[in-house]
């Protein structure tokens, strides 16, 4: 199977460093495990490009997959008409920021990722998210420097999210293993 035959998966990640580190394991084991049959694409924000540095998973990114592309602007790379034109199987975004939710959640498209998610969603091509901060309360999350901090997770940050779970072709995903059930939702065999 050449690379052009493969069916592709658009990974979109966000400025967030909360469950990063974990994401991207899952997105390599997966893409291992599908090689043959998957392509991921890896888009990142502006941010996420100086976040996967600092938490030291930037160049894993680039040697664990083929395409990594940088935001320039809403449209590049053109990632939202990709998705509306069937390029991709589906989009995820993950992990995602309170303000990418907002924006997503209220249907402003001023960003790579925010845009992509509104143009998938008008496509009919499956979104799924997983947020940092996702129910009201406190949260512990590693810092790059492996310190442990205390994060307030706001009452308009989980209204956000509700919001996106109640969005017809958004799936919200609470933690990085849940991916693994989205690819095998849309592929067959995708754990051994």
């Amino acid at each position: 199977m050449t690379e052009t035959d493969k069916r592709r998966v658009a990974w979109g990640i966000t400025g967030c460093g909360d469950k990063l580190s974990e994401t991207v394991e899952v997105m390599k084991q997966i893409q291992k495990q599908l090689q043959g049959a998957v392509s991921i694409e890896v888009f990142l924000s502006k941010a996420a490009m100086n976040v996967t540095k600092q938490y030291k998973v930037y160049d894993d990114i680039c040697k664990s997959f083929a395409r990594v592309m940088v935001e320039i602007d809403p449209n590049a790379p053109f990632l939202a008409g990709w998705l509306e034109m069937g390029r991709y199987e589906f989009l995820l975004v993950a992990p995602a920021t309170s303000n990418t939710v907002a924006k997503i959640a209220v249907s402003i498209a001023d960003s790579l990722l925010s845009n992509a998610v509104v143009m998938a969603l008008k496509g009919f091509v499956p979104v799924y998210i997983m947020p940092s901060d996702i129910h009201e309360g406190t949260v512990t999350t590693l810092l790059p420097n492996g310190k442990l901090i205390k994060l307030r997770v706001r009452k308009e940050d989980a209204e956000n999210v509700q919001n996106l779970e109640k969005m017809e072709g958004v799936s919200v995903l609470q933690k990085p293993q849940e991916i693994w059930q989205v690819f095998e939702k849309h592929f067959e065999k995708t754990r051994s």
